[in-house]
């Protein structure tokens, strides 16, 4: 089976396993590379950026081989590679447990319980919950809906497109390293620096993609063209910005400001600052546009992907 109909078939199986199943309940295999990282990282840290970039070389290294050594092991068995590929994708890709997260948090507000959302707002990101009210949760949730959007499926989607399951697992343990040691805490301002930056670079195309798959997804179209043109390069991360600035221009809300992370404060731009403040029914709004936005993503990779192996073999 040619590889363009592998990737097509199982990353389409592998979305729908995520929209069926969520992500799996133990021996995930993010988790698993989450805590083969951390070991490796007990062995190798310095206060060094030169340690941290072989960290990140070993633990990102080290995956995207045993990817790519599996994806060689089952070439040319067309139905044993479709299933290598969707069960990759289905591990890969988290806009299942995303939306489900983001939707307890959002009953929580809207029954009054601000305190069992600011104890499970930990699962869907890093910040601190006892800094925050029930708006300033909202707000971050619907911020981390569209964060986890590129990063959890879009971005995940576009390598795999570009490179198959050795591109999927690659992307997923770059996004990871960077979640584990990419901060600017004391100990990972140096050795973190790597993984950050390769992040940043790993997250490019896939942020892009989603910021403009945001704009065609519905909402407020001309609205989030006008926020991600504005604001976005205000933000610090380049791919978090065009991606929460479309989403808030979309969403016809303000997003960024002050937020608390490790208990360091940092003092963020407003996207969006013609929309109304974050309210809690936003919260399933941004589900839905993220569930569009994704259903969109895996079109345009597979689509792409089709169309690039139809456009190799006519040049053949």
């Amino acid at each position: 089976m040619r590889t363009d109909r592998v990737f097509a078939y199982g990353a389409t199986a592998g979305v729908l396993g995520d929209l069926l199943l969520g992500d799996p309940r133990r021996g995930h295999p993010v988790a698993v590379f989450g805590r083969a990282a951390s070991a490796v990282e007990r062995v190798l840290w310095r206060d060094h950026r030169g340690w941290g970039a072989l960290h990140t070389a070993v633990c990102a290294g080290g995956a995207a081989t045993g990817a790519a050594l599996a994806t060689r092991a089952v070439r040319g068995r067309g139905a044993v590679s479709v299933t290598l590929t969707a069960a990759s994708v289905w591990a890969v890709v988290g806009g299942t447990t995303l939306g489900r997260e983001a939707r307890a948090i959002g009953g929580a507000l809207a029954a009054g319980d601000v305190e069992t959302a600011r104890q499970r707002l930990p699962h869907l990101c890093g910040r601190d919950p006892q800094a925050l009210d029930g708006p300033g949760i909202a707000r971050a949730v619907v911020e981390s809906v569209a964060e986890n959007t590129s990063d959890a499926v879009v971005g995940a989607l576009v390598w795999g497109a570009l490179g198959g399951v050795p591109g999927l697992v690659a992307f997923r343990a770059v996004n990871t390293l960077d979640a584990m040691v990419g901060h600017k805490s004391p100990r990972h301002r140096r050795f973190g620096w790597a993984s950050a930056r390769l992040d940043d670079v790993a997250g490019w195309p896939g942020a892009r993609l989603t910021a403009a798959l945001t704009v065609a997804a519905g909402g407020d179209r001309r609205g989030a063209v006008r926020a991600w043109r504005a604001d976005a390069g205000e933000h610090p991360s380049p791919n978090a910005g065009p991606v929460e600035a479309s989403f808030a221009g979309a969403l016809g809300v303000r997003l960024g400001g002050s937020l608390s992370y490790g208990g360091r404060v940092e003092h963020r731009p407003v996207l969006n600052g013609e929309g109304r403040a974050v309210e809690v029914a936003d919260i399933e709004r941004a589900v839905r546009l993220s569930r569009r936005v994704s259903g969109l993503a895996l079109a345009v990779c597979v689509g792409g992907r089709l169309a690039y192996g139809a456009w190799k073999r006519r040049r053949s």
